[in-house]
């Protein structure tokens, strides 16, 4: 900013007039030092903020998670348990480890290997015959060596003597007509970059450790066969996405190859109570969620970004805020003013108790703990509200403390709806959960070679994750439903989606 400087030259002034006037001058000029002071001081505490920021991404921990608190308990760190809280921890993971030996007894396959016993007695050199005993059994778990196998079907073929005619065994179902790999390996090469985010190169590597030698060029054929074979299950997962009543959405970057560089596409996940869904897309506009959710009813659980406004509406969804995101930035606020981003980031933590004891209580979700969020939570926010209020003031708008006052003010109406329905969640974080795959992914394998790649990146994301979810094994869904689709009535598609799934006899 250019300063001018007084107009008046000092030897000129010889009255009260010339004075008056050189003193006005010089008012407007202070006020206006003032002014650039106050610009610099914010400009520079916003560079602050955002070097501390990168230091942090660079070389500090990944987690927010303030110190000095017990999160389930609300307990300071060194606060000793009693006897009663002992015992029940103890019993709890006394029950998990029952749960986990029962769950892999029933999962794992027993193969017995015999060790027979010395024919000649150790103790006395006798040659027998000896008394036969129940034997000692002692198991461990081995790690047998993924192996690939060519499965030759042989097809009987008969002639019937009374009329000549010739027939066989029906061939078998292959995942597309005249495939030479299997829907077993199939899914394998799905599972490996959805659930694992293994770059397709890698998976060749292990395929080659295996025996096989598979190029990249053929997985990438055996990846987008696979997407292309699911894609209707995957459009109606979308229409049950839309049709849902209660939805929570968040979108991540994901580059596409382009001529000469990347582009920027991105990855949207929308999900409900068993779905989680992705969509690929090129740009961040909020097409997107237009398209999938215009015209629905109910929430929609969003952090601040606008692209949602468009389904966010009076006759569309109603809009519901993230109080994470509020504490995020408070969290980066920490450098600067610790006490009050603290006082900030342990009132959320005062609210996130009223869960976990309606957890404890086992009412989540029942008008039981709709009355115990406006009870206590109630409480604590309007006693929050009225300490932002006091201390927007004293922060400048663009100093970390004071974006993030004015980021929770602004969100108020939107975070503060949990209060009302029970069956909304405080934060968003289930989105940003179901993103951290496409991240990992996005490490690892860089980027999608053209949109409609992204598209089928989008599909297999879906089918994997939602498998993950209902607790289905997305290796043996993919490998049964692969052939299923070929003959499946469409009409009946419903039986086939991850969570209605029973695997054939």
């Amino acid at each position: 900013m250019k300063v001018e400087s007084p107009s008046f030259d000092p030897n000129e002034i010889n009255d009260l007039k010339s004075a008056q006037g050189l003193l006005a001058q010089l008012q407007v000029l202070i006020t206006t030092l003032n002014g650039l002071i106050i610009d610099l001081r914010e400009s520079l505490a916003a560079k602050d903020a955002e070097l501390a920021e990168l230091k942090g991404m660079l070389f500090g921990q990944k987690s927010e998670r303030a110190s000095g608190y017990r999160v389930s308990t609300g307990k300071r760190k060194g606060t000793s348990l009693t006897t009663e809280e002992k015992d029940k921890r103890k019993a709890a993971a006394q029950l998990k480890r029952k749960q986990n030996q029962e769950e892999r007894a029933a999962k794992l396959e027993n193969e017995e290997i015999m060790h027979p016993a010395p024919n000649v007695c150790p103790n006395c050199q006798s040659a027998g015959p000896f008394t036969k005993l129940p034997p000692d059994i002692s198991s461990e778990i081995e790690f047998i060596t993924e192996r690939l196998i060519r499965l030759n079907h042989i097809m009987e073929k008969r002639l019937c003597p009374s009329c000549g005619h010739i027939f066989a065994a029906p061939a078998p179902q292959r995942v597309t007509e005249g495939c030479h790999y299997g829907p077993g390996l199939h899914a394998y090469a799905v599972v490996s970059k959805c659930a694992d985010a293994l770059p397709l190169n890698r998976i060749s590597k292990r395929f080659l450790r295996a025996g096989l030698t598979l190029s990249r060029s053929t997985l990438t054929d055996i990846y987008h066969r696979t997407a292309e074979a699911l894609e209707p299950l995957y459009e109606r997962l979308l229409k049950l996405i839309a049709e849902s009543e209660y939805l929570n959405a968040d979108e991540t970057q994901q580059p596409v190859m382009n001529d000469k560089k990347c582009r920027r596409g991105y990855i949207w996940t929308f999900i409900n109570s068993c779905i989680i869904a992705y969509i690929f897309s090129a740009t961040r506009s909020g097409k997107t969620p237009s398209d999938l959710l215009k015209g629905t009813n109910g929430s929609i659980q969003v952090d601040g970004y606008t692209g949602y406004n468009d389904v966010c509406t009076p006759e569309g969804r109603e809009r519901v805020g993230c109080i994470a995101h509020c504490r995020r930035y408070f969290h980066k606020a920490r450098d600067k003013c610790p006490a009050e981003a603290d006082h900030c980031i342990h009132t959320i933590r005062e609210l996130y108790q009223v869960e976990y004891d309606a957890a404890e209580k086992g009412i989540l979700g029942t008008d039981a703990h709709r009355l115990m969020r406006q009870e206590r939570s109630g409480k604590i926010l309007d006693q929050w509200k009225i300490w932002l209020e006091d201390k927007k003031g004293e922060h400048t708008p663009k100093s970390p403390m004071g974006r993030a006052i004015r980021y929770t003010l602004n969100q108020w109406s939107f975070v503060t709806k949990f209060l009302r329905d029970p069956k909304l969640r405080l934060d968003n974080n289930i989105s940003e959960a179901a993103l951290r795959i496409i991240a990992l992914g996005r490490d690892n394998f860089r980027w999608v070679g053209h949109n409609a790649s992204g598209k089928n990146l989008a599909i297999l994301q879906t089918i994997v994750a939602t498998c993950v979810a209902n607790d289905v094994n997305p290796q043996d869904y993919i490998q049964d439903v692969l052939i299923r689709m070929h003959t499946h009535p469409a009409s009946q598609i419903d039986e086939l989606l991850p969570m209605n799934w029973q695997p054939t006899a």
